[in-house]
């Protein structure tokens, strides 16, 4: 054995096992996204409830992503103490707590009050999941398994928010949100006992990394992660602001709150096999082309969807989805490209804190500008906006490919 592989810091040992990882991280997901998704089904309920406008509507979402965007760098540097599988155990129950403190709200301020605290303790599941999955799959794969983790969340997003739909029809709102959290207070306890044991072996691999000299954030390329951090801004912030204004669009067509479960089911069911294929064409076509192709296939879809009719605009949603969910999985495998193995929690931290951050402002915007000019002028800006990734796009490519000849 040369000096130099003698010297290199061990792999973390999770590594040996990644598809336990892989396998934790999935439910982690799925939960998570589910609270959050569902969240765009009870919009107009509470709306109705609680007499809210449009801008108080948007506010409510804003206020979830507002908590997810302050603690994503400091879970992740909690983590680092702490341990990522207990971090990520104790997050998922006490976003569940927030949850059924929703449940008993009986306002606008207790209701806001309760997703800020739900929102702040998810903000640890994105960038610990998916640091976990990217150096468990270091030895190779990382990509498609962080598809499989993206497609977690999407199956989250479809099955959650259209149970929570036809639960509310049955017990209510406040019984079906109470109820899901529930479920979410079990699957902390199984994460807590499968994850929990390898936090020991994660830290180590850090301490070891540390004395061989590594520090601070380990990117790799600060321009190519900034332009890649900003497609996300864009792909975020637009993405939030038409799931949170799509249910108005549809109730506006005729729809039901039930039909608009299952009009955000299908959006789901799109994103969800947007992830994996989108994951898939990145490694054939390459990240910047399949960027652009989901990009302007997203706008597109989004301009034609308010002229459509509800029966045709319904038809649509499932390719729209797969667009508007399979840029992310594209993105979330390059932050891995672009940040060193052993900083990758702090890396995603700060990815996934600029993109939350943008979409916890992008619904009160929108909803503002929604109050103004009505629903179908906000949902017009939101296709527009999507086209920004563009330029964004090839100074990625430019970045990406510096990076390679190095």
């Amino acid at each position: 054995m040369s000096q130099t592989a003698a010297a290199a810091p061990a792999a973390p040992a999770v590594a040996r096992r990644p598809t336990t990882v892989l396998g934790a991280a999935c439910g982690t997901h799925f939960v998570h996204d589910g609270f959050s998704d569902f969240i765009y089904v009870l919009l107009p309920v509470w709306a109705r409830e609680f007499d809210l406008s449009y801008a108080q509507a948007g506010l409510l979402r804003s206020g979830y992503s507002a908590g997810m965007a302050v603690f994503q760098l400091p879970a992740s540097l909690l983590a680092e103490r702490w341990g990522e599988g207990r971090l990520l155990a104790l997050a998922t129950a006490l976003t569940a707590v927030g949850f059924l403190l929703a449940g008993t709200a009986g306002g606008f301020g207790a209701l806001l009050i309760a997703l800020v605290l739900g929102g702040s303790a998810s903000a640890a599941q994105h960038p610990l999941s998916s640091s976990l999955v990217s150096r468990a799959y270091e030895g190779g794969g990382h990509r498609m398994a962080l598809g499989t983790y993206n497609f977690s969340g999407d199956l989250g997003k479809m099955a959650v928010p259209a149970a929570v739909a036809l639960m509310a029809g049955w017990v209510g709102w406040r019984g079906a949100t109470q109820s899901y959290a529930l479920l979410a207070l079990a699957a902390a306890a199984v994460i807590w006992l499968v994850l929990s044991p390898l936090d020991t072996e994660g830290r180590r691999a850090r301490a070891e990394n540390a004395a061989a000299g590594g520090q601070g954030w380990g990117i790799r390329d600060p321009a190519g992660f900034g332009a890649l951090s900003l497609v996300h801004v864009i792909d975020n912030s637009t993405r939030t602001g038409f799931l949170t204004f799509l249910p108005f669009l549809l109730i506006g067509k005729g729809a039901s709150v039930k039909v608009v479960g299952v009009a955000l089911m299908l959006v789901f069911a799109g994103g969800a096999v947007g992830k994996l294929a989108c994951g898939a064409l990145a490694e054939r076509l390459g990240v910047i082309r399949t960027v652009i192709i989901t990009e302007i296939w997203t706008g597109c879809a989004v301009l034609a969807l308010l002229a459509l009719p509800l029966e045709a605009a319904l038809v649509l949603l499932v390719p729209l989805g797969i667009a508007l969910n399979g840029t992310s999985s594209v993105l979330y495998g390059t932050v891995a490209d672009l940040v060193d193995t052993t900083r990758r929690a702090r890396g995603y931290a700060a990815f996934y804190t600029v993109g939350v951050t943008a979409s916890a402002a992008a619904p009160a915007v929108y909803g503002v500008l929604s109050d103004a000019a009505g629903v179908k002028v906000a949902l017009a800006v939101v296709g527009v906006a999507v086209f920004l990734t563009l330029p964004l796009a090839g100074v990625l490519r430019s970045r990406l490919s510096s990076l390679a000849g190095r």
